[in-house]
Parts: structure tokens; C-alpha cells; sequence
């Protein structure tokens, strides 16, 4: 990390360490953020992002604590049994930005007690609501520990993973896809563990189950025409734009996170992946490095997406005026990525081709 920037780093993660209600955390988000907005130009991409999710992971963190305390306070008492709060999406994969919206869960523990459902459902929905009053969106899709299907106990998760593992229809491998991103943030850490193991033995005892991500896997929004050419939105308030999310960044991640579930890599990361998958030659090492060159590019392009503060929190979208983009080097290298992205793309339906020849 930079010299300069560790200073207010340490002072920020002070001041959410120490904040003791609602309010106090939302005015250390807003103090963090402030000059992380500013340095996110000067700073190294990959020192920024682990201190911005570094944040992220303290509040939520934090977060967990007041909504205890709370709930003690108004008579729940204390959790009833060990539980652990988990992340999914970019914060499981350490790839929030500062205006990411939630992606959580919880997994409860298995041992007996008469009050847990209704203790953590009420936890579950202060929490999401928590979060969302310290600026993480609920998400649009109920990836949240507000919902039953996402805040289970140990052995739930377990039969419900195995349900998803055994219907190879589109939405139940959504949700194991989804599930795959998993990465603890507080609470029992033992229980987040159990989880993993049971998630990646789906893995080793079905084996067509990369088949079946695959399938999902290679369905993706168009972002180069026949021309080589970048797509841009046609209609609405983005029209003549480009988006950065659902162009280029998403379809990397899915690509990764394929490659990552199909050779055991636990890693939750898309970086780390690609390094794994590396030392494992799991594919052609220049393909592999021209990948790792589009994800960054797809990390800075996410982070330029103009940025908007509502009430001292930050709201973003996923698009880029590609003017501006034309007149720097940031449209070649859009076209550098959306190439490599569609190479990996063409590579993995030849796979996709393969897999499905050998089983008919």
C-alpha cells in the first residue's frame, strides 16, 4: 500500500472499529470512502481494492455487533446458537466498489434451541436493512440474510446445495454459481468451513456438474459485433453508452469462476483464481495472462463509471460515455479485453461442444 495513504487507512479503520451505533458507522463509511474516492486514480489497483474491501469488510463486520447489541436490547437476548455471516458476489469476491450493493447470508448452527428461527430471522432483517441505511442497496435478485433461502442452518444449506446439484435447470445452477462466491465475514468461522467442504464434495461426486455451469457459463451479452467492433446500448438513458459491468467484467468473472469450480480451486477472488488455475495449467498459460490483463482492465473501467453522492453515500452505474473512452487509451484497451473476452468465450463453447459429445 502506499506510504501516504496509510495514515488515513489506519485513522478510518479506527473510526469503524469504534463506532458503537448506526449512525456513527455510517459517518466512518462516509469518512473512509471520501479520500479513497480521491486516491482511487493515483493508487496501485490492486492496493486500492483490498483497502476498499478492507472497509467493507469492517463495517459489515460492525454491523453484525450493533445489530447484537440491538437485539439484546430490545429483548431477544443474545444469539441463541454459534451462526456465521457470509458474503456472496463481489464482496466474496474482494471486488466491491464503493457503491456495491448487498450479496450476504447466513449459515446457523445444527444445535437445538427453541428460539433460533425467530431470533435470526429478526436479525437477518435488521441486519439487511443496517446495511442498506450504511449504503449497500438491498439486491434486486434477495441475495440477502433477510431471506429464508439465503439464512439456513448448517445441514439446510447442505440438502438445499445437494437439491441445486442434482437439477441441472438454469435457475438451481444460478444459485450454486451464485453459492460458489461464498467468503466468511463474521461470526463462527468453523461453520463457513463445514459449508466450503460440503459445497466443492458436490464437486468431486458429481462430475457433470461443470457441464452444467458451463451451460450457464457461455451465455453472455454480445460486446463485439462480426466487425470487431464494440456494441454500445442501443435504447433508453445509456443509449450510445457502454456497459462496463455486463460487457466486460461479469462475463470474466463467470469465465474464471468456471475454470476455478472445474479444477477444485476454493478460491473465492477472480485474481487468485487466475493465479491457481496458472500454477495448474488449467489452461494455455497466454490465454490465462491475456485473461488477468482484461479482468484489470475491467477493474479500472468499473472504477471510472462516474460516480454520483446522495446523503454522503455514493451511487454509481455500469455505464461509460464512450467519447471520452475514444479519446484516450482506454477504448483500445476496451477493445484489447472484449477481444480476449471473446476468445475465452469461443474456447469455452468448443468445451461446451466436447463435453456434451461424450455424453451422448
Amino acid at each position: 500500500m502506499e506510504l501516504q495513504n496509510v495514515a488515513p487507512w489506519a485513522s478510518s479503520a479506527g473510526e469503524i472499529d469504534h463506532a458503537d451505533t448506526p449512525e456513527s458507522l455510517r459517518q466512518a463509511r462516509v469518512d473512509s470512502q471520501k479520500w479513497l474516492l480521491a486516491s482511487r486514480a493515483s493508487d496501485p489497483l490492486s492496493d486500492w481494492l483490498q483497502t476498499a474491501n478492507e472497509m467493507h469488510d469492517r463495517i459489515a463486520a460492525k454491523a453484525v455487533q450493533i445489530c447484537e447489541k440491538g437485539m439484546v436490547e430490545d429483548g431477544f437476548g443474545l444469539p441463541p446458537v454459534p451462526y456465521a455471516f457470509i458474503a456472496f458476489g463481489s464482496m466474496g469476491r474482494l471486488e466491491s466498489t464503493l457503491w456495491s450493493d448487498q450479496d450476504n447470508g447466513m449459515i446457523i448452527s445444527d444445535v437445538a434451541s427453541a428460539d433460533k428461527e425467530l431470533y435470526f430471522r429478526e436479525l437477518g432483517c435488521r441486519l439487511s436493512a443496517m446495511l442498506e441505511y450504511l449504503g449497500y442497496p438491498k439486491c434486486e435478485g434477495k441475495v440477502m440474510c433477510s431471506e429464508l433461502l439465503w439464512r439456513r442452518t448448517l445441514s439446510d444449506w447442505r440438502d438445499q446445495l445437494t437439491k441445486w446439484s442434482d437439477d441441472f435447470a438454469w435457475e438451481p445452477i444460478r444459485y450454486l454459481i451464485i453459492s460458489s462466491d461464498m467468503r466468511h465475514i463474521a461470526g463462527d468461522a468453523q461453520l463457513s468451513s463445514e459449508w466450503k467442504c460440503s459445497f466443492y464434495e458436490l464437486f468431486r461426486k458429481h462430475p457433470d456438474l461443470p457441464l452444467a455451469v458451463l451451460r450457464n457459463t457461455v451465455r453472455h451479452k454480445a460486446t463485439l459485433n462480426i466487425l470487431g467492433q464494440i456494441v454500445t446500448e442501443r435504447f433508453g438513458e445509456h443509449a450510445g453508452d457502454f456497459d462496463v459491468k455486463y460487457g466486460l467484467y461479469i462475463p470474466l468473472v463467470n469465465v474464471v469462476r468456471f475454470l476455478a469450480l472445474q479444477h477444485g480451486v476454493e478460491e473465492t477472488s477472480t485474481l487468485k483464481r487466475l493465479r491457481h488455475l496458472a500454477l495448474l495449467e488449467a489452461a494455455p498459460l497466454p490465454l490465462l495472462d491475456a485473461c488477468e490483463r482484461a479482468f484489470r482492465t475491467a477493474l479500472r473501467l468499473r472504477m471510472a463509471t462516474p460516480v454520483q453522492e446522495r446523503d454522503g453515500l455514493l451511487v454509481s452505474n455500469s455505464y461509460l460515455a464512450v467519447k471520452p473512452l475514444k479519446q484516450g487509451k482506454g477504448w483500445h484497451e476496451l477493445r484489447e479485453a472484449l477481444s480476449t473476452v471473446r476468445r475465452l468465450h469461443r474456447a469455452l463453447q468448443r468445451q461446451l461442444r466436447f463435453m456434451e459429445g461424450r455424453r451422448s
